[in-house]
């Protein structure tokens, strides 16, 4: 143990926890971390787009399999969460796009090309995307922005939307304070779907980085078992941003104004005398 201590305060494994700049696109700052992302999406792309082309009515096996049980995942997963079957089919094809971009770069994230592979004026080239804090943070406020604005459209209205947070009359003041808290805690959900991708990500990283340092030649074998953890962390963790959205957004549509603001006073003794008699 001992040994291993005097190893780190030597030398240790290089962690990087913000992107480095690669080059500059005119204004723009392309960093390791964008610049994988973009070579990642057109994978993503091209893939799929063979992918579509084989599909036939009979079912083929191989990656055209795998996207079709992954389609089928998501598509029950959303129409489960929506009472309204119709509501929830015209929502299947975004959250079905964020998660199989999301699980595609976590997994291309931990191909060994990445970190400190290939370097670029002395920076690593590549980074994966969603290490990336900046990458995380747009892709969680592009996805509630999404949710935001088909809640308000699905409400008819944007006053409509924010009677939702009341549950009761407003005029009531703790009625009023929880409304508020419930707004507060509804805009912070941004900062929380990118914080949990982004330090999952990382922190695997991290962890896969120093074992591989305290593996020296045998790093493959002491890093693999931390590299299929972290596999299954990642595609974990492309679930949770997914099924997260998709319950913010099903709350809202479900639960529109005007079954939320229903039970007052006065409905109560209607509802009541609308109960079947118990002997």
């Amino acid at each position: 143990m001992l040994s291993l201590l005097n190893r780190f305060a030597d030398a240790g494994p290089e962690i990087h926890l913000t992107p480095n700049v690669v080059f500059h696109l005119g204004p723009l700052v392309i960093t390791n971390a964008i610049l994988y992302g973009w070579i990642c999406s057109a994978v993503i792309i091209v893939t799929l787009i063979v992918v579509a082309r084989r599909m036939t009515i009979k079912p083929k096996g191989g990656l055209t399999q795998f996207v079709e049980l992954i389609t089928e995942f998501i598509r029950n997963m959303v129409e489960g969460a929506f009472e309204d079957k119709k509501k929830a089919d015209k929502y299947i094809p975004y959250f079905l796009s964020v998660f199989i971009l999301f699980l595609l770069v976590n997994w291309l994230g931990l191909l060994p090309f990445t970190g400190d592979a290939f370097r670029s004026t002395g920076q690593p080239l590549f980074r994966p995307f969603t290490g990336d804090l900046n990458a995380t943070f747009a892709a969680a406020a592009i996805t509630m922005a999404y949710v935001y604005i088909s809640s308000i459209r699905e409400a008819g209205g944007f006053l409509k939307y924010l009677r939702h947070f009341f549950v009761g009359s407003p005029k009531n003041p703790m009625y009023f304070a929880i409304g508020i808290l419930e707004m507060i805690s509804d805009a912070s959900r941004v900062i929380s779907l990118s914080l949990r991708l982004f330090l999952n990500v990382a922190i695997g990283e991290m962890i896969i980085a120093v074992f591989s340092y305290l593996g020296h030649f045998l790093a493959p074998l002491t890093a693999l078992p931390f590299f299929l953890i972290d596999a299954f962390d990642v595609a974990l963790q492309a679930y949770i941003f997914v099924i997260l959205s998709v319950m913010y957004l099903a709350i809202a549509v479900n639960h529109g104004p005007e079954e939320a603001n229903d039970l007052t006073k006065e409905d109560v003794p209607d509802r009541i005398k609308l109960q079947p008699e118990r002997g």
